[in-house]
């Protein structure tokens, strides 16, 4: 019995010294979004807050390291977040401003959009991330990696016609509705990659930027922001 009770009293001395684990700020969109992160050396959950809309919600991100490059995000509807280790392999999305979120299998499209054939950059040659009017652009030193334009081409949607194309041969084709494809805003891509793809047909894939747009007035974070000692 006395064995017992210096052992409850271990556990009780030990769980009082026990560290809480820490929960900042790591990123502003604006003065009402916000994410937070909640771990120790700056890797852990990741959670959104919406206080305008009342959205409080997980990307789905368990053991989230921080983005340390430039990052600005002023576009609500859809909010893009990278994840990374030695490339960046892929973004977590929401296209409901925050409130839902889906992490893409090959987010990075599966064609060679570096110089060396592989689909996705090397996180040291990232220089920025901006998402700006529902489409993210993610600018490498020698590339430019960019979501779809914020829509599905009508064409291919239930009760569309379609889209036909010819092939080399001549023979015509056509993508039919519900076909599959890359839904708006999950797949990022340069024009390199998008080179004798099916998809460089449908029209949200048409007409992309060769640059960043530019970003005005913008009242978020530049970076994310994160203390490598809290909690310690």
């Amino acid at each position: 019995m006395k064995g017992l009770k210096i052992l409850l009293l271990a556990l009780t001395v030990t769980g009082c010294h026990a560290k809480q684990v820490p929960t900042q700020v790591v990123y502003r969109f604006d003065d009402h979004r916000y994410l937070e992160l909640k771990g120790f050396n700056c890797e852990g959950q990741l959670w959104y807050t919406d206080t305008q809309r009342g959205i409080h919600s997980q990307p789905g991100l368990q053991f989230y390291r921080i983005f340390t490059k430039k990052f600005q995000h002023p576009s609500e509807r859809y909010i893009a977040i990278p994840w990374w280790g030695d490339l960046v392999a892929g973004f977590t999305v929401s296209k409901d401003y925050g409130k839902t979120w889906e992490r893409g299998s090959g987010t990075m499209s599966p064609g060679p959009n570096e110089p060396n054939g592989s689909n996705a950059p090397e996180y040291d040659n990232v220089v920025s991330f901006t998402v700006v009017n529902d489409q993210g652009f993610l600018q490498t030193k020698n590339s430019l990696y960019m979501s779809s334009k914020p829509f599905d081409d009508p064409r291919i949607l239930p009760g569309g016609p379609g889209i036909p194309y010819t092939l080399d041969d001549g023979k015509v084709h056509v993508v039919e509705p519900n076909a599959l494809g890359w839904a708006w805003g999950k797949v990022y891509s340069t024009k390199r990659g998008l080179k004798n793809t099916i998809q460089i047909l449908r029209s949200e894939w048409q007409d992309l930027s060769d640059q960043v747009p530019e970003v005005k007035n913008y009242k978020g974070w530049d970076h994310m922001r994160c203390d490598m000692d809290a909690g310690k």
